[in-house]
Order: structure tokens, then sequence, then C-alpha cells
């Protein structure tokens, strides 16, 4: 803790030891939101006081960028009527990305607090589909008629802007309620006043679909210098406005399931530390099971080759070599296009160059490692005789298994997420340790094929 967020805390706990509730609430009301946020993360038992005693208005606003495991533990331990306060006061997104993450019966308590017009925004939001723009979106925003002068514009603002999420864009509607165009509002101002809203638009304008997966959004973002972008049916209708802010914490949270599943596991979807041990459990051991499969085709394909093994013991010393390369290979290549696929570097139909870049990476890896393990041979026998006259074919055995094996494991783990993408899977559950389980049995195939060519009539 830094000692701004120390003298903070002091400062509460001597109010709270005075028990001034007065004290206490302008004292949370002066500070910034993110501190008070930090107040609550260093004392949680005090969490569900410090949101009463804030006016109502910071209160929502400390609340929505809190953990999930706060925000649940404040509204168990809230009174009915200040968390129907809270609950009416949040901004419509925020409310629903809440509720969405409950359970269904405990939503259907705490829609029943809302105010009915508040109640109907919410259920409206919740219909559209998980991970759908329409859960992102709120209704809160500034449309005026195309053909409204500047002044109207302006007075319309003054009247509503207080209950719009933002202002710095201005929403343009026909008489149908169908979005004809957005202006920033420094093109208002500096406008004529008696200028028409249809005289100064351009029609340059970016839409998202309510339906749209949220994925959709946070690309279209990332390709835009937007704040905000306007949500519309299929018709066309104005529906509402998605907010830098919401796509940011989707992005955050794909960013963690990626992580997730790229380490061998399913997303969890809750903390780490507030999961069930049982729950916890089902996630990982699917993805166990499925690898321990995988793994036992390598002890197959060692049985396959046991006369090969029998007469040249020496080639069981180097399968761990092999394999570990040709995994390691397979998870740096994974591993790298995943992340290039979730930031939009490429797209699938990149997949011709990646397949030329990864084939030139993979002969010079594989290169490198093949050269190593080739002088280690030599070098080794230099000093201890161990492989005696058949040094020279040993090493070039290992030295172009290895390019072989970093090659398929190059390839492989970077054709995989894009052969999964393109049948409509998760590219992230092309995991390091898949890739690596699945060029691992390959790769003892690619071993014994190529000490059978340099050792054959030699030691095989």
């Amino acid at each position: 803790m830094d000692q701004h967020i120390d003298q903070l805390l002091e400062q509460f706990e001597v109010l709270v030891q005075q028990e001034d509730v007065l004290a206490i609430r302008e004292f949370l009301n002066d500070q910034n939101i993110s501190d008070v946020a930090e107040l609550i993360h260093e004392m949680p038992d005090y969490e569900s006081q410090i949101i009463s005693h804030m006016s109502v208005h910071r209160a929502s606003s400390v609340f929505k960028i809190l953990d999930l495991t706060e925000q649940k533990s404040i509204i168990q331990a809230l009174p009915p009527f200040k968390t129907a306060e809270l609950l009416n006061e949040l901004p419509a997104d925020d409310r629903t990305s809440f509720l969405e993450e409950l359970p269904s019966e405990v939503v259907k308590e705490l829609i029943k607090l809302l105010d009915p017009e508040e109640r109907k925004i919410t259920l409206s939001l919740l219909g559209y589909p998980e991970g759908s723009v329409g859960r992102l979106m709120t209704p809160d925003y500034i449309a005026v008629q195309v053909d409204w002068t500047m002044d109207e514009v302006l007075a319309y603002i003054r009247e509503e802007g207080k209950n719009s999420e933002t202002i710095d864009v201005i929403y343009i509607v026909n008489e149908k309620g169908e979005f004809v165009d957005d202006i920033r509002i420094r093109e208002v101002i500096l406008t004529s006043p008696t200028k028409k809203v249809g005289e100064i638009i351009d029609h340059r304008y970016i839409t998202l679909n309510a339906n749209d997966d949220q994925e959709v959004a946070n690309e279209i973002f990332k390709m835009n210098n937007r704040v905000a972008l306007p949500v519309v049916d299929d018709k066309g209708l104005l529906l509402g406005i998605v907010t830098i802010d919401d796509v940011l914490w989707v992005a955050s949270e794909e960013f963690s399931e990626d992580m997730q599943k790229i380490g061998g596991t399913e997303a969890l979807n809750e903390p780490y530390l507030e999961m069930p041990l049982l729950k916890l459990f089902k996630k990982r051991v699917v993805w166990l099971v499925v690898l321990f499969l995988g793994e036992m085709l390598t002890a197959t394909a060692m049985g396959y080759f046991e006369d090969e093994i029998a007469k040249a013991v020496v080639l069981a010393l180097f399968v761990p070599l092999i394999i570990s390369s040709g995994g390691n290979s397979g998870s740096q290549a994974s591993t790298l296009i995943i992340q290039a696929m979730a930031v939009g570097e490429i797209t699938l139909h990149d997949w011709w160059r990646i397949l030329k870049r990864e084939l030139a990476s993979g002969l010079l890896l594989g290169g490198v490692l093949g050269l190593i393990g080739f002088l280690r041979v030599i070098g080794w026998n230099m000093v201890f005789h161990t492989y005696g006259d058949h040094t020279l074919p040993i090493a070039f055995t290992i030295g172009f298994s290895l390019l072989g094996v970093v090659l398929w494991g190059t390839l492989s783990g970077s054709m995989l997420p894009i052969v999964l993408k393109r049948l409509g899977a998760d590219p992230a559950t092309s995991s390091a340790p898949f890739v690596a389980t699945l060029v691992d049995v390959t790769g003892l195939i690619i071993y014994f094929s190529t000490a059978y060519i340099f050792l054959r009539g030699i030691l095989l």
C-alpha cells in the first residue's frame, strides 16, 4: 500500500471509533472513487457500511468498479431499501453486467427491487443472448432529431445531459427512431445556432448490432478512435450505446479466459480463491484426463519401436530430449498464434503466410537445436568415449531428428489454432499442453524413423 492509502485507512478507523455518522459520510464523499474502492479492498469487514454511508450516486460509482466477489458480498449485507437505492442508481449496463453473474433465483428477487422503468430496461438487456453487445449497451444517451437546430440541440442537452452516460457524442434519429448519424459535441458548439442537424451530418458512422458478439465490439473499438458507438437492431432502430469502458472490461475478461485455456484448463469464470474446490477440480480434471490419454499414445509408440530400442539402447537415452524439444517448439508457436489472433494481428486468411513463416522458423530453430545435439554427441564421446565407433551415425540421428521434430512442432503449433478457428472452435483450446502432447507422439515416430535411416545395418 502507498502512503496515501495508509493515511486514509487511519483517518477512517478514527472516524469509525468515534461513531460519527455525519463525519464518516462527509469523509467518504470527499474521497476519489478509486480511493474508496481501495478502502473496501483493505477493510472488507466494513464494505457494506462504507457503501451505506456514501451518497447513492457516489456509492454506485464505487460499486461498479469493485470485483464481483465484493459486489456480491455488499448486496448480501445491505438492507433491502439500500440495495434498491443502489441498483436503481447503477447505470443500466453496469447493473446488467452484475446481474448476469448471479443465480437466476437471486436475479428475480433483485429485479423486484427496481423501479418499473429500470426493471423494464434491465429485463430488456438481459433478454439479449449472453456475450452479445445487447448485454453491454446502455439506454442513457442523447438522441436528437435530424431537423432540429443547434439551439434546440443545446437546449435538449442542458435538460437531459445529466442522465446520459456520455455527451461527447450526440446521436441523430429520424421520426421513426431509426439511426441516421452521430456528431461530436464540439461540432454542435462550433456551428451556427440556426443551422439544422441535417446540414452538418456526413453519414460516416459506425454502428454495432445488438446481437453481435462482444468480441466484435472489442475489435471495432480497437480499429476506430471512438469513446462510444451506437447499437441498432436489424431494422436500424437506435437501441442504445456501448462505451469504451465496458468494452475494456470485456477485453480483460476475454484475456483472462484465454490465458486459462492456454494453460490447459477450462475458463474459471470466477475468482480463483472464491471458486469451490469441487468446481475447480471439475474445471481442471477434464483437460488433464484428455492430455493423459494423449500421452498414453506415447507409450504405445514406444512399444511399437521396442525392437529398435532393444537393439540400440542408446536411442532411449535421447527420447526425453527429442520429445521435449518438439513440445517446446509447438507450445511456443501455438501461444504466439493464439495471442496474435486474440489481438486481431492475424486472421484465417493469413494462414498461408503464417505457414511459410513458421516453415522458415522451424528450419532455423530446428537447425540450431540439431547442431547443438550433434555437437553434444560428438563432444560427449570425445570426453567419455560413450558411443565408440558409432558416434557419427548417432550424432546425425540426433541432429536430424531434432530438426524434424522441432519443424513439425512449429508447424503443428501454428496451424492447429487456425484449424480450430476455421471449424468454429475457440483457438485458445489448442493450448500449449495439448500441442505438446500431440507433438510428443509424432516426435517419437520422426525420431525412430530417422534412427532407422542412419543406423540401419549398424545398430538396427
